[in-house]
């Protein structure tokens, strides 16, 4: 791992999951399982690793699902919420950070009082700016209140970031938005809110890409934002949901999620810390951090949160190590969409099947670099192959045979690395190995199994 403190902190983390559904396979092949065997390979070789995730209890999601199920949005919460960590604790991943937004009243607490010391820094601004609403029904239309087509890929996606080409988009750029919400018209109003300029912040930014792990459709999305100008990002909104601020307004979830992680890992390290200063001076001790991820991700993690958390005074190289991203999951050819209910659950996969087997399968068939297609005929004969294996390897399993399971099993050891990261090919290159026999490809083969 990349990094100018030589034993530091490394800092592994993952999108938290929007609890307005339960977890399905696309979910585990990408982030989450990868994550995990990252952080077990890292503590494997003696580094010191802090895991963060949590559940992303203020996406607007949460009470458009509320609404279609004519429910309560935190009893949403509460239920997907509860899933989401019964499928994580049965396939194995582990976090030694794991956020709770609407029931932790010190991560509220901490989260607005960073906002205020932003606000107070001059980071963080009023200014004028023209809102998307309603014709109708007069909602704010912004997340999964809007929708409409990427002005740069044509992707249907909602206000943020599109699915197709990871690009942002505010909702007064996307190509002929509707409110999600009534179907209505947007309007276009003037007010004043709070904002971020990414402008402001270009310099740091491409000091800390020039340095960071990126893959090149990622990098190709930053040189796009520079060319056309990194956008102003809206702090809050006149919305029904989120933290409330500064003039009865709602915490953009995406800004919230950034003060988290300067929250989260400042309390990890320091349990003293209580400000901004304190906050900062515990990620001194940090390397980096490495974020797995999806492309429609990426411009937050490699763009907003890095601003944030320069601005609040950590240091540049601890604010991006890397991102891990993958491609979208297929499930019989076709994306799993948990709208179109075309999807394997992950408790589905997990009832009766056994988790070290689920995470080698996810891993092998991991959609990264490019996407890759679940089927359960090939999920069975993996299976088998794997039983086949595992009951090859003796309690204490011979010394390797020859030079080629050797190179095999160093190959497989830099896979596991983040700043190579494959674990589709570190399985393929230790099945082999354990086949023969081979100690280190079993010991490896568990760090991935869990």
């Amino acid at each position: 791992m990349r990094g100018d403190v030589p034993g530091g902190l490394t800092v592994l983390v993952s999108p938290p999951p929007t609890p307005n559904g339960p977890l399905h396979v696309g979910h585990l092949s990408g982030p989450y399982v990868a994550a995990d065997v990252a952080a077990r390979a890292a503590r494997a070789r003696g580094e010191r690793v802090l895991t963060i995730c949590g559940t992303d209890d203020h996406q607007n999601y949460v009470p458009a699902k509320a609404r279609a199920l004519g429910l309560d949005p935190d009893k949403v919460i509460t239920d997907y919420g509860t899933r989401i960590a019964e499928v994580l604790k049965a396939i194995r991943v582990d976090h030694h950070v794991f956020t709770s937004p609407r029931r932790d009243h010190d991560y509220r607490r901490a989260v607005t009082g960073l906002l205020d010391e932003l606000v107070e820094a001059g980071v963080v601004v009023s200014r004028e700016h023209t809102l998307t609403v309603c014709g109708d029904c007069r909602t704010t239309l912004h997340h999964a209140y809007v929708s409409g087509a990427c002005p740069a890929c044509g992707a249907a996606m909602g206000g943020g970031t599109c699915e197709g080409c990871g690009g942002y988009a505010a909702a007064a750029d996307l190509v002929d938005p509707v409110c999600t919400v009534c179907g209505g018209p947007p309007v276009a109003v003037t007010g004043r809110r709070l904002t971020l300029p990414l402008e402001d912040h270009r310099e740091t930014l491409t000091g800390i890409w020039s340095r960071a792990v990126i893959p090149a459709r990622c990098r190709a999305l930053l040189g796009r934002h520079l060319d056309e100008g990194l956008p102003d990002i809206p702090v809050c909104y006149p919305s029904d949901w989120g933290i409330e601020v500064r003039g009865g307004q709602r915490l953009d979830v995406w800004f919230e999620m950034g003060l988290a992680y300067l929250y989260a890992v400042g309390r990890a390290v320091d349990p003293r810390a209580r400000t901004m200063a304190q906050y900062a001076a515990a990620w001194q001790d940090v390397s980096g951090l490495w974020a797995f991820l999806g492309l429609d991700n990426a411009f937050y993690y490699a763009v907003l949160f890095p601003a944030i958390l320069s601005a609040a005074g950590v240091p540049p190289r601890a604010a991006l190590g890397g991102l891990v991203t993958n491609e979208f999951y297929r499930l019989d050819g076709l994306k799993f969409s948990t709208s179109r209910n075309h999807a394997i659950w992950g408790h589905e996969l997990l009832d009766g099947a056994d988790p070290g087997l689920v995470r080698l399968f996810l891993s092998w068939d991991r959609p990264a670099p490019h996407s890759s297609n679940f089927t359960l005929a090939a999920f069975e004969e993996f299976a088998a192959r794997w039983r086949a294996v595992a009951g090859s390897l003796p309690a204490d399993a011979g010394a390797r045979t020859g030079s080629l399971p050797s190179a095999e099993v160093v190959r497989a050891a830099q896979a596991l690395r983040p700043e190579h990261f494959d674990p589709a090919l570190a399985v393929r290159c230790l099945l082999p190995a354990a086949e023969r026999g081979d100690r280190d490809a079993g010991r490896l083969l568990g760090l991935i199994t869990g």
